[in-house]
């Protein structure tokens, strides 16, 4: 398979959890962060995560993953994916981004994405839910590194989507869109 890396974004303040951080909560057994890094470790490629610190009780979750810090994280979205495709090797063709807040997105997602990605020609490859909302994860062609690596605030990487061709990638039901915010959202989703 072509030289893809998947950066998981885990160094956000879960701050509207009320006191709780969502990449710990409980998904079968595990914490949320341990299942996105197992699942992101069965694809077979390199599974880089960002982390407030590497001293933040998220790290010893961030298991087969290689921890990326993100000092300047209170900033927001785009403080982790500079830091993250900062720490990618010489050689990576491509980065395939995602919050580590969606437990519904599967390892097969991942490969399946992964899988549509042709070379350095390839439009960015965006997931969406079947009725066609956008969402995660988001594969970057390396030529998009140098923008992902100048982004600023807490918008993601719109400004990048904006000025590339985008190719959605269907993924089943409401994977791609599926992230948890909130008490109420996990409680919602566990509900379901």
């Amino acid at each position: 398979m072509t030289a893809i890396a998947i950066l998981l974004l885990a160094a956000g303040a879960s701050s509207r959890m009320r006191g709780r951080d969502k990449l710990m909560e409980d998904v079968e057994g595990q914490p949320l962060l341990t299942l996105m890094c197992r699942r992101a470790a069965l694809t077979g490629l390199p599974v880089y995560v960002t982390l407030p610190s590497t001293a933040h009780p998220r790290a010893a979750a961030a298991c087969g993953a290689i921890r990326v810090p993100v000092p300047d994280a209170a900033e927001g979205m785009a403080a982790s994916i500079r830091a993250g495709t900062a720490a990618l090797p010489e050689g990576i063709q491509a980065v395939m981004i995602l919050p580590a807040d969606m437990p519904e997105i599967e390892t097969r997602d991942l490969r399946h994405i992964a899988a549509q990605f042709h070379g350095q020609d390839s439009p960015i490859l965006r997931a969406a839910a079947e009725d066609g909302t956008p969402g995660h994860p988001v594969l970057f062609p390396q030529r998009c590194f140098a923008g992902l690596k100048s982004l600023k605030g807490d918008l993601g990487a719109r400004r990048i989507l904006k000025t590339e061709e985008v190719q959605s990638i269907t993924l089943p039901g409401s994977h791609a869109v599926t992230d948890l915010d909130t008490p109420e959202d996990w409680a919602a989703w566990r509900n379901r």
